[in-house]
């Protein structure tokens, strides 16, 4: 056959896996972490930093300042006492805004959420089932699980 790893006529990979079940197994995972009790005030945060349109300009002009100042200080570029007297004020303002700092703490919380998930889903690839405590490197299961004394 020209390409064993396409089903016939259809173009498209042939899956090893049933997508049907874990698009299940997602909506449950997605369940748990919206029915858990802190989930609104962390959902309300974030929803609080995406109305902003003034705060989400001045993140992004943030960002892209201080990836401005990466870039010159990789690539040897003088740096001047302006330009670092520019984003510090930019970034003392920002962090001066409540509804900043909130965002930033909701989204740090929702980030180590999800490297947890992605630790265990690759984990279960790695080890072929699902990973126990001691499959883990560190004194975790993932999720704050630790059973070392």
């Amino acid at each position: 056959m020209e390409n064993e790893s396409c089903e016939l006529g259809t173009g498209e990979p042939k899956n090893h896996l049933d997508m049907l079940p874990i698009k299940k197994g997602t909506d449950h995972l997605c369940e748990s972490i919206i029915n858990q009790e802190g989930f609104k005030e962390l959902y309300a945060k974030i929803d609080a930093f995406i109305s902003d349109e003034k705060l989400k300009y001045e993140y992004s002009t943030l960002n892209e300042r201080g990836a401005l100042l990466q870039q010159k200080q990789q690539t040897g570029a003088e740096i001047t006492e302006e330009e670092i007297t520019t984003f510090e004020q930019l970034r003392n303002d920002f962090l001066g805004n409540e509804v900043a700092t909130n965002f930033l703490a909701a989204q740090e919380e929702v980030q180590q959420v999800q490297d947890r998930i992605h630790q265990v889903i690759a984990k279960t690839f790695e080890v072929g089932r699902v990973p126990a405590q001691e499959d883990f490197d560190f004194c975790s299961d993932g999720f704050g699980d630790c059973g070392c004394s």
